[in-house]
């Protein structure tokens, strides 16, 4: 055996994970394998053993599923890990039925299918950390917990009880498990494990142990599917998913679908039931998508892979993090800003042109954590370290020392240039500058810096304190030391950076705006708003188009619209507006419809408390055409489609250089649904070949916004993930 190494001394079989050239045990094809083996020499060894004592040789209990290894599968191959898991069960099973006592030692996390391992124990010991995590976190990667994690967890906590650890992937720690029952005893360190698991033995050695669902007198913890309350949740639970998921995610359903099928039956049909499940969403695309990008681009970029160094094929250099960080311009981008860093322990400077703006600024905080207080989420000891560390100002003297300074001021060249050569001279030796613009090149904008080496774009995206995502811009002459320490500040306030080249708009800006430009469009072309709101919400994006448009203003659109055909004037070209860009343009200055904030834009916002927003009755005699056709899977397909080719653009101009950027970018960044794992996993997913062919019908149908080069159609390749 090379991934299990097995031991029987004094009546006690050790059975200890140790996966060779990893840092974690994962189920991999080796260790399915060897369980299969240890599983035989424990029978063979059955009249001498007292007890078997689960244990890990690496400082995590155990990782579970061997993801590499479930890229690689074809539909092809449902059959086989079919087989498989019910091989892996079939060990499992043997384990706990033997009659003798199994002690699990959980000396660090053990997630999904190394839950499912920790849950063979008939005793489980954890060590007291409350940075170990324990659970299911399957369903965030569009799979399922098909190693009897499922029938195993729906049998201790009960249908109900089990929603949140399944149908939520909610993570606990060993104190949470305690509580749960799920582990029995709490230990202070490892080393305590073995002693508490030898003395579990000790206490039962001689009578026989069983599971509790083995048990003849078992009862399902709040009752089975049949009991009228049960029953009466159950009858709504599917269309209360299905609202969640609209169709896309598959996993959540099968999970549901295993949870209630397999309570209605014995435990072993229960597993049985499970793994069919497993092994039809294991081979899916869905699944493929979100393990590639949730998994593999997630852990790629916070092992810092789109860092300067690391990028370069180097050893990362120690994270560098601010001790005193400067933001001009206290709106509600600053003052979140200034909230994200306080609360992560950095000395905040937020200044604005008066005191009483600066002040409204740090406020925002205030707003954030007052109601955290009152519902005891937050203690005011924290509460007031962390307004502490935020100074407001009107003075530029203050921003003296600065190791970073962010300029949050309006989209406007000039108002920018000013600020950057008021604050620049007060950085600290070896500071460095950031722009916190959403769509003005970096490079531009770094012409007003005395050292444009040390100016670069950190894109924050709003509300700050919600928005994972933040966009890191090159600009030409930035160094990588400048981008490195942006990196590193952008993870120690706990968001997630990807690193991008300077362009108009840079990646996220610029594919967001095809997204909301094109549901633009499709009002121009007669469709009904609700039709097109209704496309988007179908293929998986949070909100609609024309929802998106009005919170972020058609004003700051047209501005956006005004400004780049001043620039491109000045360059001696001229800007050709796409469709949606000028029926955006004809809300503002015709109707003056700009947007949420100034009122109303494509919706209306009524001043009652508790009135919903609705959709502009104008729209309707103003755009509407009853002679048009519309196909929802057309429009559905012209906003996906639409994001995915100008994200290959980006990549074949160099303005992203991996894929991992792009598909974080576009889900953490605007939205992009997770289901396809992302702007380039859709293309991957969906099939080169087939996305070309489809993008080329839209393209002659709809315009040249879907058009592909052969340039492009060269990038989509080169940078296709292989496994």
């Amino acid at each position: 055996m090379k991934t299990i190494q097995y031991e029987l001394s004094s009546g006690i079989a050790t059975i200890t994970f140790d996966e060779p050239d990893s840092p974690v045990n994962t189920m991999c094809a080796q260790w399915q394998e060897d369980l299969t083996a240890v599983t035989a020499q424990v029978v063979r060894d059955k009249d001498a053993i007292k007890g078997i004592v689960l244990a890990s040789n690496k400082t995590t209990f155990f990782a579970g599923a061997d993801l590499k290894g479930t890229m690689r599968l074809t539909p092809a191959d449902a059959p086989a890990v079919f087989r498989g898991i019910e091989q892996t069960k079939k060990n499992f099973r043997t384990l706990e039925t033997l009659g003798i006592p199994v002690v699990s030692c959980l000396n660090g996390a053990a997630l999904g299918g190394g839950w499912e391992v920790a849950l063979i124990g008939h005793y489980r010991v954890a060590v007291d950390n409350p940075k170990i995590q324990f659970g299911l976190p399957e369903i965030t990667l569009g799979l399922i917990p098909g190693a009897s994690g499922i029938t195993k967890m729906t049998r201790l906590l009960g249908l109900l009880g089990a929603q949140p650890y399944i149908l939520e992937s909610k993570l606990f720690s060993p104190r949470e498990a305690l509580e749960l029952g799920l582990v029995q005893e709490l230990v202070p360190d490892a080393a305590a494990l073995r002693p508490a698991a030898l003395a579990f033995i000790g206490k039962h050695t001689g009578t026989p142990i069983h599971q509790p669902w083995d048990d003849k007198n078992y009862k399902m913890p709040g009752g089975t599917p049949s009991n009228p309350k049960i029953a009466a949740m159950l009858s709504v639970a599917p269309a209360v998913l299905r609202q969640k998921t609209r169709g896309r995610y598959p996993a959540p359903e099968y999970a549901l679908a295993a949870m209630v099928e397999g309570a209605q039956v014995d435990f072993d049909t229960a597993l049985r039931i499970e793994s069919r499940y497993l092994a039809k969403l294991i081979v899916s695309p869905v699944a493929k998508n979100m393990i590639n990008t949730f998994f593999f681009n997630m852990n790629a970029i916070k092992s810092g892979q789109s860092r300067p160094d690391a990028a370069a094929g180097g050893a990362r250099t120690a994270p560098w993090k601010p001790k005193k960080v400067g933001i001009l311009g206290a709106g509600m981008m600053g003052g979140g800003i200034a909230y994200v860093q306080a609360g992560r322990g950095i000395e905040t400077v937020l200044r604005d042109v008066t005191q009483d703006r600066a002040d409204a600024g740090k406020n925002y905080s205030v707003k954030i954590t007052q109601p955290r207080v009152e519902k005891g989420r937050m203690s005011p000891h924290d509460q007031q370290a962390l307004l502490s560390r935020i100074t407001p100002t009107a003075s530029v003297e203050a921003l003296q020392g600065c190791d970073l300074i962010i300029e949050a001021v309006f989209e406007n060249r000039e108002l920018k240039a000013k600020v950057t050569q008021e604050a620049e001279p007060l950085l600290a030796p070896g500071g460095f500058f950031a722009s916190n613009t959403s769509t003005l090149p970096i490079t531009g904008l770094a012409k007003a810096s005395s050292n444009p080496a040390k100016f670069v774009g950190i894109h924050f995206f709003s509300p700050v304190d919600k928005m994972k995502l933040v966009e890191i811009i090159r600009g030409k002459e930035t160094d990588d030391e400048t981008v490195a320490r942006a990196f590193d500040y952008v993870q120690a306030i706990g968001k997630i950076p990807i690193v991008v080249n300077d362009s108009r708009g840079f990646f996220t800006s610029r594919v967001f705006g095809t997204f909301v430009m094109e549901g633009a469009a499709m009002i121009g072309e007669g469709i009904p708003a609700s039709v097109v709101e209704q496309a988007g919400i179908q293929a998986g994006m949070p909100v609609g188009p024309l929802a998106v448009l009005d919170e972020t203003a058609l004003s700051l659109s047209v501005h956006v619209l005004d400004q780049t055909r001043a620039d491109m004037r000045a360059e001696g070209g001229t800007y050709i507006a796409t469709p949606g860009e000028l029926i955006v343009e004809r809300m503002v200055k015709e109707w003056d419809r700009n947007g949420r904030a100034a009122g109303g834009g494509f919706y209306e916002y009524p001043e009652e408390k508790g009135a919903k927003k609705f959709l502009w009755p104008e729209l309707k005699s103003l755009f509407e055409r009853a002679d048009v056709k519309w196909d929802m899977r057309d429009l559905q397909d012209r906003l996906l489609y639409r994001q995915s080719v100008e994200t290959a653009r980006c990549l074949a101009e160099n303005v992203l250089t991996t894929v991992h950027d792009a598909n974080i970018g576009s889900i953490f960044g605007i939205g992009f649904p997770g289901w396809t794992g992302g702007a380039m996993q859709f293309i991957y997913g969906t099939g080169i070949e087939a996305f070309e062919k489809r993008a080329a019908e839209l393209a002659e149908k709809y315009g040249p916004g879907f058009a592909l080069t052969s340039r492009v159609k060269d990038a989509i390749r080169k940078h296709e993930p292989k496994y």
